[in-house]
C-alpha cells in the first residue's frame, strides 16, 4: 500500500475534526455547553453525532474481520448493536433525559439519595469508559501500521492527543459538531466502496475468485451456532447498550423527553443502514480475500480489500476513504467517551468547573493510552463485546431498576453493581487461566452475561427488599418526573 494515502486521509480527517471542534469552541461559552450543549442539541443532529460515538472501531474494522472468520455466527454482533438501541428507546431514553442529570452518577445519587451509589457508579463508568477506549487506540495502531508503515503506537498516540485537545478545547458543543460530521463520513466512507466493488465483482473476474462451496462452507453457516455464546452475547449487546456511558449522556442533550424518543428512533434508522456494509465487506472478504482470515490480520479486511479488488487509482482514492472513514471511527468513538469520563471526574474529583473538566480530558485520555500501548488487540470486535458484558452486568441492571421499580435501594443498588462488577469481571480477566484446568466452563467465562446479568439483577432486588430502610423519601416524586411529559408537568403546574 503507498504510504502517501495513508497519510493524506488521516492528516485530512485529522484536521478537518480539529477545526469543526474549534468552531464549536466558539459557542462553548458556559459550563452546560460543555456538560450536556446546554441541552439544545436537536433529533437530527444527536441522532448523526450518537452513530459517530457509537460506531466504533468493532463495528467499522471489527464486524468485517469476523465475518471473514466465523461467516454468518459474526451477524449477531449488528443485530446486538441495533437492537441495543430498541431497548433504550423502550426503557431509558426519555425517562433518562427527564432526570435532568448531568451525569449517571448524577442519576444515580438524585434517584438513590445516596454519595455511597454515585461513588459507586463513578467509579464503573470510569472503568468502562477506559476499557472502551483501549480498542479505538488499538485499532488506530493496527491502521496506522498497515497503511503508513509507521510503528503501530503512533496511530495509538495520535488519536490520543487529537481527543484531548479537542474535547478540552471545546466539551460537548464541540464534539456534537465533529462527531456528527464523523458519522456521515464513516458511512460514504464504507457505502461508496462496497457499491463500486460489487460492480467490479459483477463486471469481471476478479483476483482470487473462489467457488461459492469454498467462501461459504458449512461451518460458516447458522448451523454450527453456539447456543449459549450467542444467547450471552445478545444479552450482552442489548443490555451493555444501557449502561454505555457516551451513549446515555447524548440524551442529556435533548431539549426534552419526546426530542429524546425522536432521536433514538432516527439512531435506529441509521446503524440498520450502516451495518449493511461492514456487513457486505466481511462476506466480500470470505469470496475474494480468505488470505486474510486470521486472528489480529482479519480487522484489516476493509483496509486493505479495496485496494485488491479495484487495482489503480480508482482503488487508491476507494482506500484512502476507508482510511479516512476508520480514522474517523477512532477518533469519534474516543471523543464521545473522553467526553463522558471528564464529566464525571471533573464532577466528583475537579469541582465541576470547565477547568476540570479539561483536565479531567486529558487524564481520561492518558490512561487508556498506556494500556493500549502496554497490550495488544485480540479482536476488535471480542474485546468489545467483553466490556458490553461487563456493563451490562453493573450498570444496565440499576438504571432500569431505578427508572422502573420503586423499591431500589441505595444498599441494592450498590450491591447488585459491585456483584456484577467482581464476577464478570473475574470471568473476563481470569477466564483464560480458569479455563485451562476446567474446559467445560470455558464458554461461561468468554461470554459470561448470560449468568452474570440475572445474578447481579437477583442480588440487587434481594438485597433491596430485604432493606429496613426502604426505598428513598423522595423515590415516588422521582419516578413521577421520570415518567409524566414535560407538556402535562407544565399543564399541571399552570
Amino acid at each position: 500500500m503507498n504510504p502517501v494515502i495513508g497519510y493524506t486521509a488521516i492528516i485530512v480527517v485529522a484536521l478537518a475534526s480539529a477545526l469543526i471542534g474549534f468552531y464549536g469552541l466558539r459557542v462553548s461559552r458556559t459550563t452546560s455547553d460543555f456538560y450536556v450543549a446546554s441541552r439544545t442539541v436537536r433529533p437530527w443532529w444527536n441522532a448523526s453525532a450518537i452513530g459517530g460515538e457509537y460506531l466504533s472501531a468493532a463495528s467499522f474494522l471489527g464486524i468485517a474481520g469476523l465475518i471473514l472468520l466465523t461467516g454468518s455466527a459474526a451477524l449477531w454482533f449488528p443485530i446486538g448493536y441495533t437492537a441495543g438501541y430498541l431497548m433504550l428507546l423502550l426503557f431509558v431514553a426519555a425517562p433518562l433525559r427527564r432526570s435532568g442529570a448531568y451525569t449517571i452518577p448524577d442519576f444515580t445519587e438524585a434517584r438513590l439519595e445516596s454519595t455511597a451509589a454515585r461513588r459507586v457508579t463513578s467509579l464503573l463508568v470510569i472503568v468502562i469508559g477506559w476499557f472502551y477506549i483501549v480498542p479505538q487506540l488499538q485499532g488506530a495502531a493496527l491502521t496506522v501500521r498497515i497503511t503508513t508503515g509507521l510503528p503501530a503506537w503512533a496511530g495509538s498516540l495520535a488519536v490520543a492527543v487529537i481527543v484531548a485537545v479537542v474535547v478540552a478545547a471545546g466539551g460537548m458543543r464541540s464534539i456534537t459538531f465533529v462527531q456528527a460530521f464523523q458519522f456521515w463520513l464513516k458511512l460514504t466512507a464504507l457505502a461508496v466502496p462496497v457499491f463500486v466493488v460489487l460492480l467490479v465483482v459483477n463486471g469481471g473476474e476478479p483476483p482470487a475468485q473462489l467457488t461459492p462451496a469454498e467462501a461459504f462452507p458449512a461451518s460458516a453457516g447458522p448451523g454450527d451456532l453456539d447456543g449459549y455464546r450467542t444467547v450471552s452475547l445478545m444479552v450482552a449487546l442489548l443490555f451493555g447498550t444501557l449502561g454505555l456511558p457516551h451513549v446515555l449522556v447524548r440524551f442529556y442533550t435533548n431539549p426534552d423527553g419526546v426530542a429524546a424518543r425522536r432521536t433514538t428512533v432516527i439512531v435506529l434508522v441509521l446503524l440498520s443502514v450502516f451495518y449493511l456494509f461492514p456487513t457486505a465487506f466481511g462476506f466480500l472478504g470470505r469470496a475474494f480475500a480468505p488470505d486474510l482470515a486470521a486472528p489480529g490480520e482479519s480487522d484489516a479486511l476493509i483496509l486493505l480489500l479495496p485496494d485488491r479488488l479495484v487495482p489503480g487509482p480508482v482503488g487508491q482514492v476507494l482506500t484512502a476513504l476507508v482510511i479516512a472513514g476508520a480514522f474517523a471511527a477512532f477518533l469519534s468513538t474516543s471523543s464521545g467517551l473522553v467526553v463522558s469520563l471528564a464529566g464525571v471526574i471533573s464532577q466528583d474529583l475537579l469541582g465541576g468547573s470547565v477547568r476540570g473538566f479539561r483536565i479531567a480530558a486529558v487524564i481520561s485520555t492518558f490512561v487508556p493510552l498506556v494500556v493500549a500501548l502496554a497490550t495488544e488487540s485480540t479482536g476488535l470486535a471480542g474485546s468489545v463485546g467483553l466490556v458490553f458484558a461487563f456493563t451490562a452486568s453493573t450498570l444496565a441492571p440499576v438504571l432500569i431498576l431505578g427508572i422502573w421499580w420503586r423499591g431500589l435501594t441505595a444498599r441494592g443498588a450498590v450491591a447488585g453493581m459491585l456483584t456484577g462488577a467482581v464476577l464478570s469481571g473475574a470471568a473476563i480477566l481470569g477466564g483464560s487461566a480458569l479455563a485451562t484446568w476446567a474446559p467445560g466452563i470455558r464458554p461461561f467465562l468468554e461470554q459470561p452475561a448470560a449468568w452474570t446479568v440475572p445474578l447481579a439483577v437477583l442480588v440487587t432486588v434481594l438485597v433491596s427488599r430485604n432493606d429496613r430502610r426502604g426505598a428513598p423519601r423522595g423515590a415516588d416524586a422521582f419516578l413521577t418526573r421520570l415518567h409524566v411529559p414535560e407538556a402535562a408537568r407544565h399543564r399541571g403546574a399552570a
